[in-house]
């Protein structure tokens, strides 16, 4: 289903005429533009209270330090992609 153009709008728009008439069509399109900004606020008060928690909880407890996870040590004469073939069998 594509975006909807200017042709489907005016169909929209005609039927929302006929059904509602043409006194409560402003009313109805006020009060949806209000809930469209209340939707908004509610949704980006929730995404602050979020990273709040998430940056108060980060800050609680300190990132441990990283142990450092030691490679395959090189052994003289194998070439590395022996090296690698072991490592991945589990061996």
């Amino acid at each position: 289903m594509g975006p909807v153009g200017m042709p489907e709008l005016v169909i929209i728009f005609v039927i929302a005429l006929i059904i509602f008439g043409p006194r409560k069509l402003p009313e109805l399109g006020k009060s949806l533009g209000r809930s469209i900004n209340e939707f908004k606020r509610a949704s980006n008060e929730l995404k602050n209270t979020l990273e709040d928690e998430i940056r108060v909880e980060e800050q609680k407890t300190p990132a441990a330090p990283r142990a450092a996870t030691p490679g395959p040590t090189p052994t003289p004469g194998v070439p590395d992609s022996a090296v690698a073939r072991e490592a991945d069998s589990g061996a």
